[in-house]
């Protein structure tokens, strides 16, 4: 009996330890040819989008000659943290249709905000997955400076 006993901790110790710290939503990972995320993430933002508001702005900069017009485009979501130790409260997507290569994706410990940064031809993309799909915005950082942000949505079953 005692045999039967010390299997069954041995059992329950091992389905307990952490598995190999793969982020949560790895399999929405595009392949890493590279190998720039072969460690662990330094850290992991998981969020499940429940609200969203879309922001047209306008701004005149009239201190400057010429005096430059410009109108950003940004979705703010608001959502509930999936993984344990995500501080994630809210995700900034900008919309660029002027600049020739995109920002890297910045996330602010202090603000607890994320601000993605995406070309203005992914705007109707975006917006329709809102409307029609479940959300999730993944964020991970990695010790060698790798930075992976995404919008994805959950698995869903062709129809």
């Amino acid at each position: 009996m005692s045999l039967l006993i010390r299997s069954c901790a041995a059992l329950l110790l091992t389905l307990s330890l952490p598995l190999a710290a793969a982020p949560m939503h790895s399999q929405f990972l595009p392949p890493d040819d590279l190998t720039l995320r072969d460690a662990e993430p330094e850290q992991q933002q998981l969020l499940q989008v429940t609200d969203y508001s879309v922001v047209v702005g306008a701004q005149r900069q009239s201190n400057q000659q010429p005096i430059p017009v410009t109108s950003p485009l940004m979705i703010r979501l608001k959502g509930k943290s999936l993984n344990k130790g995500a501080t994630i409260s809210q995700v900034l997507v900008n919309f660029d249709g002027e600049s020739k290569s995109l920002k890297k994706p910045i996330y602010d410990d202090k603000s607890k905000t994320l601000t993605l940064f995406y070309p203005l031809a992914q705007y109707r993309v975006v917006i329709d997955l809102l409307r029609n799909e479940t959300i999730y915005v993944q964020f991970l950082s990695y010790a060698n400076g790798h930075i992976w942000a995404d919008l994805h949505t959950g698995s869903t079953r062709a129809r």
